[in-house]
């Protein structure tokens, strides 16, 4: 089974602050494109007790910001700040063959090609050239790089095992 269920919600944003006074809010996307985010509907967002339907949104200058309903004044956006955003799966565009969500990757299991385990995969990030995964054994102890690009360093990615093998010797660990 994947460690990312497919009746799990996805987390594609965050709720940053009010902008404006009128009750708008700052956000940040997690989708490629940035913009993404607004072709998702409804939003379940964290501090909700049920789902969010967006009443506008736009792009201001560099910033996403967005509209929700009830919500027409800076004070009451203050009490949706540092909440996820979050759809449900089935919203997501299908993948291709070898393609993966990032949120598929956390949780993996990462083994190397001698079968050392070197932990589990805690978040994936982009670096520009290529994406990276973080992995150690648990969450005390220091983590471990490993660039995201496959036939160099990942082998192989079985989402449905919850496995992902890399080409990376266990001494090369953060340790």
């Amino acid at each position: 089974m994947s460690p990312a269920s497919t009746e799990n919600p996805v987390v594609v944003g965050r709720i940053l602050g009010p902008w404006g006074v009128q009750g708008w809010l700052q956000i940040h996307s997690y989708t490629v494109p940035r913009e993404g985010i607004f072709g998702y509907a409804p939003w379940l967002i964290g501090g909700a007790d049920a789902p969010v339907d967006v009443v506008n949104h736009k792009v201001s200058g560099k910033r996403l910001v967005v509209q929700l309903p009830g919500v027409n004044s800076p004070e009451e956006a203050a009490r949706w700040v540092d909440q996820d955003i979050a759809v449900e799966r089935r919203q997501l565009p299908a993948l291709e063959q070898g393609e993966f969500y990032w949120h598929d990757l956390i949780g993996c299991s990462v083994i190397n090609r001698d079968q050392d385990t070197l932990g589990v995969v805690r978040t994936v990030f982009a670096t520009g050239a290529n994406d990276v995964l973080e992995v150690a054994p648990d969450a005390a102890q220091k983590p471990t790089l490993i660039p995201f690009v496959m036939g160099v360093y990942i082998d192989s990615v079985d989402i449905e095992a919850g496995l992902i093998v890399v080409d990376w010797p266990i001494d090369w660990l953060e340790r």
